[in-house]
């Protein structure tokens, strides 16, 4: 149960954490708005350092280092597949693949879950696909590039939440901040290579950092509910972070939630409901 309450937590930051870096993003390049994000993260990881420990052995290393990679490959393919569209289509292929892919890493190495689990877990894969799915979700084709971007941006997700979740129990948050620091690395290297394209806007500075640190806290909160849950059940809640966007938009932004986004809502409702049961 407790599990299950840190991978909701997890889910609603992530969902918040992506808000912000939307909004973020319409104000000047993504890279702009990562530049800061990625360290904010870093810095908030390392406060939590003398809190919650962290120990820095081989397998916080090497998982921590590929995680970090997982994560920066997944910045860049997420907002190139979100570019080229359409979104209400290609989000829904990558928060599933997100979603599917630790899922069945956690069933390959011998989890067994009730029969409520197995009812909940596909019920909250389709709420994923909805609450993410905007209006006329089939109204348009995406390319086979875009599709590929998607399985791409998906795959590079579920590895980064995978690599964090085989770094050894007792390594504290030192996969998470070896994680970040790698991340940070490779952004603001891409960062300067792309410099003359980024284009003369500001970041939203607050609003960038916030994202980051909300970020950082999502990595953490799944780090712990998949040390003290099934990877499979957690990693299925977790990718319910649309849900808390889409809230968040309709309450900030008064934008709409459609049917089919309700529906979603719904599903997603019952399937924690059997979820914790099990």
């Amino acid at each position: 149960m407790i599990a299950l309450l840190l991978a909701l937590g997890s889910s609603l930051a992530y969902g918040c954490a992506d808000f912000l870096g939307g909004l973020g993003a319409r104000r000047a390049h993504v890279l702009r708005t990562v530049m800061i994000a990625a360290p904010a993260s870093l810095v908030v990881e390392l406060v939590l350092w003398p809190l919650l420990g962290a120990s820095f052995g081989t397998g916080a290393l090497v998982w921590g280092a590929a995680s970090g990679v997982a994560s920066a490959a997944a910045f860049a393919l997420l907002y190139r597949t979100l570019a080229i569209g359409p979104m209400n289509v290609l989000s829904p292929v990558t928060a599933l693949v997100s979603a599917m892919l630790p899922a069945g890493a956690g069933l390959l190495q011998g989890e067994r879950l009730t029969a409520a689990a197995l009812a909940g877990l596909p019920l909250a894969l389709a709420a994923v696909v909805l609450v993410s799915a905007g209006h006329g979700a089939g109204a348009a084709r995406p390319s086979r590039t875009a599709l590929l971007l998607a399985f791409g941006a998906g795959t590079a997700i579920a590895l980064q939440l995978v690599f964090l979740h085989q770094a050894p129990s007792d390594s504290g948050v030192a996969p998470l901040i070896v994680g970040r620091a790698v991340s940070s690395a490779v952004t603001l290297a891409a960062a300067g290579t792309m410099y003359r394209r980024l284009g003369p806007e500001r970041p939203a500075y607050a609003m960038s950092a916030a994202a980051g640190a909300l970020d950082s806290v999502a990595n953490l909160l799944f780090l712990l509910a998949a040390r003290g849950g099934d990877l499979a059940v957690v990693a299925v809640i977790t990718a319910l972070y649309p849900a808390g966007t889409v809230l968040l938009a309709r309450v900030l932004l008064a934008e709409r939630i459609h049917r089919g986004q309700l529906a979603g809502l719904g599903a997603a409702a019952v399937a924690v409901g059997l979820l914790a049961l099990a």
